[in-house]
């Protein structure tokens, strides 16, 4: 396999920002020269060759160049390339926003869609969806609306790019630190503390503890003093107040644009092409499981300020009843220590790194019939690993699938989260085959002076849960780039990663993925059981976590008006999280979700978890291992993207049409009524 040399070059990544102002200028302008031509057409010279093939063919072109000097904004060590990506993101959504505006191209699409219809034209499944989204994407950008309001509708639209764009560079680029001492440390494990940078301060000695999450996360889930745990929430919530008036324009704009558009909300424009179709089905599918989660929920959190009230009597701290936003993960880790004997610290000795990431690349490989091949060639920076891919038995070039890069550790500025960035396979228009990219991009933590670098049981579920988009791009293919891979509804993009989870609670991948540290055994069967049984601990509480965020978005998508959204924040999470709050914090700006492409779409995380119970209850819970379950997954999920319907891709897998027993079972312990 090492011997087959890929039939496409790995990617460049050594451009200066001079290079990517000169490409991102050069390369719209090139497209504009395209489209140019295609509004020149006379309406008798329109057809799906002239018209929508040749879109296609130039959407592909553009993207292939323009995506990887995007992508340089959210992993560059060097801040004068991420400020030119950026800057080269902002005139490429700017130009996006011209061409989607476009009433000369809108009517050649018209006149190429009739020309096809009067002629008889006999167009394959893909074709004809091209050409039916095509032409939704003109009514949906407003151009039936008179030209006074197009102009105006332009201009919001630019605007709100560049608005959403700042947001997001100011996620990304924010380095803040908070500082403690040792005694305010208590309760940290060692060799996270160990891991902080260390200073002296007038005689005292300070830890300066980041807001990336290796860093801050144990500081909730370990510091034994509330107070500690307290200013680490306050600050981490504040961490982005920059961003405060940022959100309020951003969905000021969007009321707006909603408006011209005759939309009732944004959130309604924005549903209207997703798997739920309205906000109002969305409300109704989040007051539905929030009333189903809330008596759960209670109970647990009763449980909690139990202990809480226990410990405080114990050290001599005052209690005053209240159960707060920084107690909960604090609880959550001592109740799971208390009930199941289960130690996160422990168990996180059995899930080094470089043992994890190699047995999790393996179980997918031999699921879905793949090989990664270390691959030589450039990289943005040192630590990032690159892959080929190709098909297991592959003996030439057509067995090639595409690139892998796995960029794992946290760094200053680069994207603090986990998430994939995808560039597209598509068919060139002499019929071969441009491979797809996927680069995995994660903040898993550092080794230490006394420890290699370890990962806890939540980070190798989100590891796997990342690898899952990876392989939705990679294994996809599709003739055309706009409907490759993830390129599906908002709302069912997730529910292949999140069914994918569910291998990171089967005990046989546990015992297989593990190996201590220092003794290399995997996890015992006891201590595998307790993680087990840790998975729907305070469920309740948890998923209402997300229905906060959830409910927030669809409220600031579906007001009139705007409003103070730090006050709406506060009082959101506290009423439907069941956690109190201290001195009211713009939390909001840290919410880069509904700037980021999740905007009236957040309730999709938990929505797509009705049809990944389902996939993998119905396909993979007999044998999650299977390869022949892997090919089913591959050939009814990955393989058409966004080619089809996503409901026709379900019904495929599944055999049937889906529904959400499986996933009220798995939170219940029993079928409801279906949600």
């Amino acid at each position: 396999m090492a011997s087959l040399t890929p039939p496409q070059a790995t990617l460049s990544w050594t451009h200066s920002p001079e290079d990517v102002h000169r490409i991102t200028k050069e390369t719209i302008a090139k497209d504009r020269e395209l489209m140019n031509k295609i509004a020149a057409l006379s309406p008798s010279e329109c057809n799906f060759e002239t018209v929508f093939l040749r879109l296609a063919h130039g959407d592909a072109a553009f993207d292939s160049i323009i995506d990887p000097l995007s992508f340089y904004q959210n992993v560059s060590p060097s801040k004068e390339l991420r400020d030119a990506s950026n800057e080269a993101e902002a005139a490429v959504r700017e130009y996006g926003v011209e061409v989607s505006m476009r009433l000369d191209i809108f009517r050649a699409k018209q006149a190429a869609e009739k020309n096809i219809k009067d002629s008889g034209k006999k167009l394959t499944p893909e074709e004809q969806r091209l050409v039916d989204k095509m032409i939704q994407d003109g009514t949906r950008a407003g151009l039936a609306l008179p030209e006074k309001e197009r102009n105006e509708l332009m201009t919001l639209k630019k605007e709100l790019s560049s608005t959403c764009l700042e947001f997001s560079k100011n996620f990304n680029e924010e380095k803040g630190v908070i500082s403690f001492t040792l005694d305010e440390l208590e309760g940290v494990p060692e060799d996270v503390v160990g891991g902080y940078t260390k200073r002296t301060e007038d005689d005292k000695e300070l830890y300066d503890v980041t807001y990336k999450t290796p860093d801050i996360l144990p500081v909730f889930k370990f510091a034994e003093n509330p107070e500690t745990r307290k200013r680490a929430f306050e600050g981490y919530e504040s961490r982005l107040a920059v961003n405060v008036p940022v959100m309020s324009k951003f969905l000021d704009l969007r009321r707006k644009i909603a408006s011209l558009l005759g939309y009732d909300t944004w959130a309604d424009y924005v549903t209207e092409v997703r798997m739920i179709k309205n906000s109002k089905s969305a409300l109704e599918f989040l007051t539905d499981l929030e009333q189903k989660l809330r008596p759960v929920a209670l109970k647990e959190r009763e449980i909690l300020l139990a202990m809480k009230q226990e410990e405080h009597n114990e050290k001599g701290l005052p209690f005053d009843g209240e159960f707060y936003v920084w107690d909960y993960r604090y609880y959550d880790r001592k109740y799971i220590e208390k009930s199941l004997d289960l130690d996160d610290t422990l168990v996180k000795e059995y899930f080094p790194v470089d043992t994890v990431v190699p047995a999790i690349l393996d179980i997918y490989q031999n699921l879905l019939g793949v090989n990664f091949v270390p691959a030589k060639g450039e990289t943005w920076h040192q630590d990032v690993q690159q892959y080929a891919v190709w098909e297991k038995d592959a003996t030439d070039k057509s067995g090639f699938i595409g690139y892998c890069y796995l960029d794992l550790f946290p760094r200053e500025s680069k994207y603090s989260h986990a998430a994939v960035w995808g560039f597209s396979g598509f068919e060139r228009p002499d019929g071969s085959r441009s491979y797809p990219f996927c680069s995995m991009v994660a903040n898993l933590a550092k080794p230490t002076p006394g420890k290699p670098a370890l990962m806890r049981h939540d980070d190798v579920v989100t590891f796997f849960h990342e690898m899952g988009h990876v392989f939705h791009g990679l294994l996809s293919r599709t003739r055309f780039s706009r409907f490759h891979g993830t390129s599906v509804a908002r709302d069912f993009v997730e529910a292949p990663s999140q069914m994918l989870e569910n291998w990171c609670w089967e005990p046989r991948v546990l015992e297989r993925m593990s190996s201590h540290y220092e003794t290399k055994k995997p996890l015992s069967p006891e201590l595998i059981v307790k993680i087990v049984k840790s998975r729907y601990v305070n469920v309740g509480l948890f998923y209402l976590r997300q229905l906060f965020f959830a409910n927030f978005d669809i409220k600031v998508h579906t007001d009139k008006d705007s409003r103070d959204y730090t006050e709406l924040w506060n009082t959101m999470r506290e009423s439907i999280s069941f956690v109190k709050g201290g001195e009211p914090t713009p939390g909001q700006g840290t919410f880069n979700h509904i700037a980021g492409g999740y905007d009236a779409g957040y309730y999709s995380y938990t929505y797509s978890l009705v049809f990944a119970a389902d996939m993998y209850a119905t396909v993979f819970k007999e044998d999650p291992l299977d390869p022949a379950r892997g090919q089913r997954y591959r050939k009814n999920i990955l393989l058409p993207g966004g080619s089809q319907d996503d409901i026709e891709s379900l019904k495929n897998f599944l055999g049937r049409p889906p529904n959400s027993e499986a996933f009220i079972r798995e939170l219940f312990g029993e079928t409801k009524a279906n949600l």
